[in-house]
């Protein structure tokens, strides 16, 4: 069922969000020099042997979702024809819509570390927000939420061709931290302002988002793996597959394709109905665990939902 980004969501753990000062904004923007983007180290996905606690009965609901819009910039970089399957990770050529909702995302902790992550523009009211992981955006251990957050879509090779979009709001699950990071609930959203009077959607358009919804199904992942073979984080790279649970991690309720992208896709999309012809699909989740050659994301559930709602309104 398609309904509103505003509609009501069902009972869900609480949201944290954390608002980013109009100084801090700026600080964050004149922050990232190319220099600290090129020296930023690519955070790692997460390890799946985390325990945690099982995910409480009852997370799931009616299945609910927000289609897809494109943007001027997107309309600039048609996609081209389909592209075969994608197994292993491989630079995506392949442009649309994808091409400038994918970015990446820089921050900073309190000892002065840098950190780069990925996230995707999620269709909202307020045009204005992108998904990524919990671990992008919180220290599950401390409580720690990061600053100098800044997203960058379509970034290639140092390039920032849409402009850099400062975080004015951060948004985790309480869960995440109050369980010491388990990875059911490692998604977030962050809030971005304008850049040239411009909302982030307006500017680039957004990639639709789906809660409560089917499993098992074909997706596409995108991330900017840091590995060589993946460009050294300076490229948008590219996996699919039919997804599976993932059984090898008591109480998960993720699920996983037979692909795995290294350190700086943390946070990346999982697209379903994801059409390669234009670039365009639904956001089902993003990439947080990694195991072999499998890579997962937490299921995008009623808690997910109530997040997104919150930031996007």
């Amino acid at each position: 069922m398609t309904v509103p980004a505003h509609a009501q969501p069902a009972p869900a753990a609480g949201a944290v969000a954390t608002h980013v000062s109009a100084s801090q904004q700026r600080e964050a923007s004149h922050f990232w020099t190319a220099s600290r983007l090129r020296s930023a180290r690519d955070v790692t996905t997460a390890p799946r042997a985390h325990a945690g606690a099982a995910a409480p009965e009852g997370t799931a609901g009616a299945p609910v979702s927000v289609p897809p819009v494109t943007g001027p910039a997107a309309a600039d970089r048609a996609a081209t024809a389909a592209r075969p399957a994608a197994s292993a990770p491989t630079a995506w050529t392949g442009g649309g819509l994808i091409s400038t909702t994918a970015g990446k995302v820089f921050f900073q902790n309190n000892s002065g570390g840098t950190f780069a992550c990925t996230a995707t523009v999620a269709n909202s009211d307020n045009k204005s927000i992108v998904l990524t992981a919990g671990h992008c955006v919180v220290n599950a251990s401390t409580g720690e939420v990061y600053h100098n957050w800044v997203f960058i879509p379509g970034y290639n090779n140092g390039n920032r061709p849409y402009g850099t979009f400062t975080a004015t709001d951060l948004f985790h699950d309480d869960q995440y931290v109050s369980t010491g990071g388990n990875a059911n609930y490692d998604f977030a959203f962050a809030k971005v302002g304008q850049v040239g009077g411009r909302t982030l959607v307006d500017t680039v358009g957004a990639e639709g988002i789906a809660f409560n919804s089917p499993t098992g199904q074909d997706v596409h992942s995108f991330g900017y793996g840091g590995s060589a073979a993946e460009g050294s984080g300076e490229r948008l790279n590219h996996c699919e597959g039919t997804e599976f649970a993932d059984t090898g991690r008591a109480g998960s309720t993720m699920w996983g394709i037979d692909c795995v992208q290294s350190g700086g896709s943390s946070g990346g999309g999982f697209l379903s109905n994801f059409d390669t012809s234009t670039g365009g699909g639904y956001l089902v989740g993003n990439i947080s665990v990694s195991a072999g050659s499998n890579e997962y994301h937490p299921y995008l559930g009623n808690e997910a939902l109530s997040l997104y709602q919150r930031a996007g309104a």
